[in-house]
């Protein structure tokens, strides 16, 4: 079938999935397997947290460290999803919490030059070098663990933010500069889109702790230069890489993973969703957010989803043709809570149709029944492949899915399970 046919039907009758109980008990179920496959499995008792191979065993360590390399987006995430797990009350969770707050604060951070490395093993830092992305979801850690009431979260919170404001902050641009070496000295001119996006997710939570109006304005600003002026500007595709003076390299080529080249579907649809969070949060003040998270939206279903197979492409050429065509687990995940939160604030059915478009492609080929977990890379023949991901990556996009249909689009999923319980959530909206 050419991806200009129409993708397999789905129907839009009835109320919407969201608003039925028995939809509101799978997702639930589905977040509680999750957290069974990741919580207890990736607790690493020498600090930190394994990564899971496909079977939910830890990932051996790769030959010259010293223990398994914790990269610091890992640490930070799974302390994030298991404040998310204290708050629905999972037994245990909030161990992973503290011994992950432990090791960042301990093994993470860099005591003699601050900031946090990216990668450290049991007793050495194995990538010193300091990047926004990562101390982005330090930020979030951080903000979440407040919202339980960790003892250590004020501390890690207030340093993480002196350092994105004296380190990292482009105050003259209104977004975040890249790289850094473990001493600041500056390793390349190159600007991210996917550092910004990952910052505005982490500035909006810690907002949301400390009501400091500083912070939301932060991430309105990058949504500002990211969305409202280049994404508008290139017919609503996110361009994901930057020269020093934020006009756009198109020609870039970096790491597969966190840089690749031509335009990624996955975080048009994140900033979707973001963008429908920051318009609540300022208010409905600014009206061109609802309105960009709506166009990012269709423009990503219509040309970044696989009409033969089901799934989003991982990678677009800047002429919309697939560039990488490997279909990956966290575009879906952010497409199901990008659908959810626009349907919660607008009524056009393109919204549910697509949140059960993509459910329904996750259920039949993402979610491994046999392993547990979600499979992180399909071929376009919908056969497992590990290109870019060994075993099973982490929790933080899959349950984040399940989660965040059942939650006002008013703010972090933290915030909307501390305010309303997670008994409520059995209940439609």
């Amino acid at each position: 079938m050419p991806n200009n046919a129409k993708p397999l039907w789905t129907g839009t009758t009835g109320p919407r999935f969201v608003e039925r109980a028995a939809h509101r008990h799978w997702l639930l179920g589905q977040a509680s397997s999750l957290f069974d496959f990741f919580q207890f499995a990736s607790f690493n008792p020498k600090g930190g947290f394994f990564t899971l191979t496909d079977e939910g065993l830890p990932n051996p360590p790769k030959a010259g460290n010293a223990g398994v390399v914790r990269e610091l987006h890992d640490t930070t995430r799974m302390v994030h999803c298991s404040a998310v797990a204290h708050l629905l009350g999972v037994p245990g969770a909030d161990r992973n919490v503290d011994h992950g707050m432990d090791f960042i604060w301990n093994r993470h951070r860099d005591t003699a030059n601050g900031g946090y490395f990216w990668g450290v093993d049991d007793d050495k830092a194995t990538n010193p070098n300091k990047l926004a992305y990562g101390h982005a979801f330090v930020i979030l850690a951080a903000s979440s663990a407040k919202v339980i009431g960790h003892p250590d979260a004020d501390r890690l919170l207030g340093d993480i933010l002196e350092v994105l404001q004296t380190r990292f902050w482009d105050k003259a641009a209104g977004a975040t500069t890249e790289e850094y070496r473990a001493d600041w000295s500056v390793i390349s001119d190159y600007r991210g889109q996917n550092s910004n996006m990952h910052l505005t997710e982490a500035l909006m939570a810690a907002f949301e702790v400390t009501g400091d109006r500083q912070l939301l304005t932060m991430a309105e600003r990058i949504a500002e230069l990211i969305i409202n002026r280049h994404a508008r500007e290139q017919g609503w595709r996110v361009a994901e890489h930057f020269n020093s003076d934020w006009s756009v390299d198109r020609d870039y080529v970096g790491d597969p993973m966190f840089r690749p080249k031509g335009t990624t579907p996955g975080h048009a649809l994140e900033w979707s969703r973001l963008l429908v969070q920051l318009w609540e949060l300022g208010g409905r003040a600014h009206a061109w957010m609802l309105d960009a998270a709506k166009n990012l939206f269709l423009k990503t279903v219509e040309t970044g989803w696989n009409n033969a197979s089901g799934g989003f492409y991982y990678t677009l050429t800047w002429n919309d043709q697939p560039d990488c065509s490997d279909l990956y687990w966290w575009p879906c995940a952010e497409g199901i809570a990008a659908a959810a939160v626009l349907g919660s604030v607008d009524g056009d059915p393109r919204f549910e149709e697509w949140y059960r478009r993509i459910w329904g492609f996750v259920s039949n080929h993402i979610i491994d029944r046999k392993h547990g977990g979600w499979i992180p890379e399909l071929d376009a023949n919908l056969k497992q492949v590990n290109r870019v991901f060994t075993g099973r990556p982490d929790i933080y996009h899959a349950v984040q899915a399940c989660l965040i249909p059942l939650l006002p689009p008013n703010g972090s999923i933290t915030r909307g399970l501390e305010g309303s319980g997670s008994i409520s959530l059995l209940a439609g909206r």
